[in-house]
């Protein structure tokens, strides 16, 4: 497989799981949300059943119902890659056999979580993943959910597999990045909206970002910006876009906006009238009316 510099766009956004007011899945409302984020916010992906969809309470049958839904709406102009990621390595193979199966054109694959395994054991994970699917990975880094950081050596062995492409960034840690970037031809994406220009600065290439379901227009123009050489108009729109809101508030938001969202999944709960309005606030900041 050869390596595409970008191999899901620029901007990708981890996009919620409508759901309806009784708490199941809204195949309606995601096909129309996924078309907003694509055709208004600019998206050149989504990731379906991340962390930000509420994969953790989702079954698989919901997952595969959902993913379907995505790429029917918006396949045909948008990558759609599906989150697969589990701490059971044999779970995680089923789950992308199925995204596979389904058309999915990636997979998100997060550090096996909670059971906190060595670096051989994250190693073996990814390799076994990639082994079992022909669609190209995207190795999501985020320590701080995870339990574990993927340590630059095994990422290093990890991007000697053909079908691992890209990481979603999330561990705080430029330097480690730059090592790797220096090391392999993997694509890196921040997995945090605030980190994204910073990233770009060592050689990373986009964002998968949770704001971007209201700033992926500003996103997209920093990211464009920085790689035409317009490092002012990056930096301004860096400062612009808010930051990195998590599934409660984001839906919250949507909401407020008419857009596809319902409540989320306990042990989540639904976001106080105190926090939507620090958000409509932080959104006005940047030109955004909720």
């Amino acid at each position: 497989m050869t390596h595409d510099p970008r191999p899901f766009g620029r901007l990708l956004t981890a996009m919620v799981t409508p759901f309806t007011p009784d708490g199941s899945l809204d195949i309606e409302g995601a096909a129309r949300l996924a078309v907003h984020l694509v055709d208004e916010q600019r998206n050149d992906a989504l990731v379906i059943s991340g962390t930000t969809g509420e994969s953790p309470t989702t079954t698989d049958a919901e997952k595969e119902t959902l993913l379907r839904a995505v790429i029917e709406a918006v396949g045909d102009r948008a990558r759609v890659v599906a989150g697969v990621g589990t701490n059971n390595t044999a779970h995680t193979i089923e789950l992308a056999h199925a995204a596979e199966k389904a058309g999915a054109h990636g997979l998100l694959v997060v550090t096996p979580y909670y059971n906190k395994p060595p670096q051989a054991g994250v190693e073996r994970h990814f390799r076994a993943v990639a082994d079992a699917t022909g669609l190209p990975i995207m190795v999501y880094d985020i320590p701080h959910r995870a339990g574990t950081a993927i340590a630059t050596e095994t990422m290093c062995r990890i991007a000697e597999h053909e079908r691992v492409v890209a990481v979603k960034d999330a561990k705080g840690d430029l330097i480690a990045s730059s090592w790797v970037l220096s090391r392999t031809d993997l694509a890196y994406y921040s997995g945090d909206d605030a980190a994204t220009l910073p990233l770009l600065a060592i050689g990373g290439v986009g964002l998968v970002g949770t704001s971007s379901h209201f700033t992926g227009v500003l996103a997209k123009e920093m990211i464009e910006a920085f790689e035409r050489g317009d490092t002012t108009t990056a930096l301004a729109r860096h400062r612009q876009a808010f930051r990195s809101p998590g599934t409660i508030l984001v839906k919250a938001g949507l909401a407020a906006a008419g857009l596809p969202a319902g409540p989320v999944r306990s042990p989540l709960v639904d976001a106080t009238d105190e926090e939507l309005k620090q958000l409509r606030q932080d959104a006005a900041a940047a030109g955004i009316v909720l």
